[in-house]
């Protein structure tokens, strides 16, 4: 492989850091799901901890190295996950942690960054101005500033996902990842491609949200002036140029999906696997449906990255009437 920035040693390091609730997490066949999709799916279910995503692996990483450090204090800017993760992760640790996020972020994702002590500041924008905001707030009080994707820990702490996945390959031949930052992807596609190198790498974004994946495919960072999808986890607009570099070396494809892919994902998750998962979590049986002949009879690892989905929205979503695929 060529170079990355990402390393097999220190991920594998990572694991001795994070706390062992967020490792080892089921990934198990689903069978039920089968029929509906046209091929075998195994689901990798990253919701069942104290945080309900996949992001506390980095933040473990995060944290334990600022701890070690000396240091008291740590700022991030999230769409609600990482917000979630970091603040949990600090705690335990005694940290101060600040989030800053927009005000229109999912409310459950900010009444749980609230509940789990964090310092959090809105603002009347998007996650790029969130993210202004927190670099903003790291200078004046000269504390670190945590960038999701950027930052090596993030990938890396990620990446143990991917060191669990290819202990089960050669079972799967495709692993279906949600691509927003790239820190998950990035992370388990090094890993993949390192020890399960047969194994095809595909990430999936919304239509509504494309950057990053019309960056892979331009092979140069490619910005967006606004997103429109539901799957507010993945809705970035400035994809990072170190990270697209990693990208490129891992990834096999990027795919766009509808928005009512989504939701039929999201409906199929539900009444097939019994699983409330936010839209995010749900691209990879979008993608599957935008394109059952690609998968037919090949078995396909999804990623089930995150569940902390406002309960109202969910259930107008997977109760419309018409929608899906």
């Amino acid at each position: 492989m060529q170079e990355t920035r990402l390393d097999t040693a220190r991920i594998r390091s990572a694991r001795r850091v994070i706390d062992p609730m967020f490792l080892d997490t089921p990934l198990y066949r689903c069978e039920a799901l089968e029929p509906h999709l046209g091929c075998a799916v195994s689901v990798k279910l990253e919701t069942a901890n104290p945080v309900r995503s996949f992001k506390a692996r980095g933040t473990e990483v995060v944290a334990s190295r600022l701890a070690d450090d000396g240091s008291s204090a740590v700022v991030c800017a999230s769409a609600g996950n990482l917000g979630q993760a970091l603040a949990w992760s600090g705690r335990g640790r005694e940290l101060d942690v600040t989030v800053v996020a927009s005000r229109f972020a999912a409310r459950v994702k900010l009444d749980r960054i609230r509940a789990l002590d964090a310092r959090l500041e809105l603002v009347d924008g998007d996650h790029e101005m969130a993210r202004e905001r927190a670099a903003t707030i790291a200078r004046r009080e000269g504390i670190r500033l945590v960038e999701d994707s950027l930052d090596i820990e993030t990938c890396e702490g990620a990446a143990t996902i991917g060191l669990e996945l290819a202990d089960a390959a050669p079972s799967f031949d495709a692993v279906l990842i949600a691509l927003g930052g790239g820190a998950l992807a990035t992370g388990v596609g090094h890993v993949v491609k390192a020890l399960a190198p047969g194994v095809e790498v595909i990430c999936v974004q919304p239509l509504g949200a494309p950057a990053m994946t019309h960056s892979w495919r331009q092979r140069r960072v490619v910005t967006t002036d606004s997103t429109d999808t539901i799957a507010d986890g993945v809705a970035g607009r400035f994809p990072v140029p170190a990270v697209l570099d990693d990208l490129l070396l891992v990834a096999d494809d990027a795919v766009l999906v509808q928005e009512a892919s989504i939701i039929a994902g999201m409906r199929m998750l539900l009444d097939h696997a019994g699983l409330v998962v936010e839209p995010s979590a749900a691209l990879g049986v979008a993608a599957i449906l935008e394109d059952r002949d690609r998968f037919a009879g090949r078995h396909v690892v999804t990623i089930v990255c995150g569940s902390n989905v406002d309960m109202d929205a969910f259930h107008r979503w997977v109760a419309a009437p018409g929608q899906g695929t």
